[in-house]
């Protein structure tokens, strides 16, 4: 359960989001006394999932010694759809303005597929709003994406299950301020999925902020697209998780946590 929950209204949108763990005054919810002396920790989430979804198996653990801030992206979860586009850098730009709402100059970000691709856009755009990046399952260009993900071959072990499919459903049903749109949301996601990425190699060697690439070895990107990222980003770190699809990537713990603890902190 967070900490607590709120909406802010940032560019149109009427965003919600989560605190979780430490408070950032040094009160209690630490367990680490010197937790609130940290930079905040903001999770994104991927494409069509919620906060719990994407990271609830790893939330627990993350959350014991930090604050952490969860928003929910344009038309996901809590977070009702606008008219407007949903493009990475306008998901990008609410990110930033609701940290501007909470008072967080800068902050550590773990993002993942969708929420991943928000994280790059600011530590490119925004590089002093960022001070350690984490992107998991995360491309700079559609080329990064194995044919059968853009082509939607549901044959594709790749792909999510209908398991995973209609967990996504349930969760849209379950939150969603109207869920009566979801055909329509899913629509839109498709577009915003396969759409061209605002970023080029330079792009890449401009980032700033010490970054970890993770990615599963079964997962949407192509492992060798990820090295290739590892190349661009100066000093950036690869790991590619064994026996891992881009559904499973957030829910190898016992793999994933020694590697962003040590990361993180």
């Amino acid at each position: 359960m967070p900490t607590s929950s709120g909406y802010a209204k940032v560019n149109g949108v009427e965003m919600y989001y989560e605190i979780h763990g430490a408070a950032r005054d040094g009160g209690t919810g630490a367990a680490d006394p010197g937790a609130a002396a940290r930079r905040p920790l903001v999770l994104l989430h991927g494409g069509v999932t919620t906060i719990g979804m994407s990271f609830g198996a790893v939330l627990p653990a993350l959350a014991a010694d930090r604050y952490i801030v969860a928003p929910e992206l344009q038309g996901h979860g809590h977070t009702a759809d606008t008219d407007r586009a949903l493009t990475v850098p306008n998901l990008a730009s609410d990110v930033v303005a609701l940290l501007d709402e909470l008072g967080i100059p800068q902050a550590d970000f773990l993002g993942y597929s969708l929420g991943g691709l928000t994280a790059l856009e600011i530590g490119i755009r925004h590089p002093d709003r960022v001070g350690r990046l984490v992107l998991a399952a995360t491309q700079y260009h559609q080329d990064g994406i194995h044919d059968e993900v853009h082509a939607g071959d549901f044959d594709s072990p790749r792909l999510p299950s209908q398991a995973d499919f209609q967990e996504m459903a349930e969760a849209y049903a379950a939150c969603a301020p109207h869920p009566e749109h979801y055909q329509d949301f899913l629509g839109k996601i498709s577009v915003a999925a396969n759409a061209p990425l605002p970023w080029s190699a330079d792009d890449l060697r401009t980032v700033q902020a010490p970054t970890l690439l993770l990615i599963g070895d079964r997962d949407f990107v192509r492992v060798e697209h990820a090295a290739e990222m590892q190349r661009l980003i100066p000093g950036a770190r690869l790991a590619v998780l064994p026996a891992t699809d881009h559904m499973a990537l957030m829910r190898r713990t016992p793999l994933l946590l020694p590697l962003l603890n040590e990361f993180l902190d």
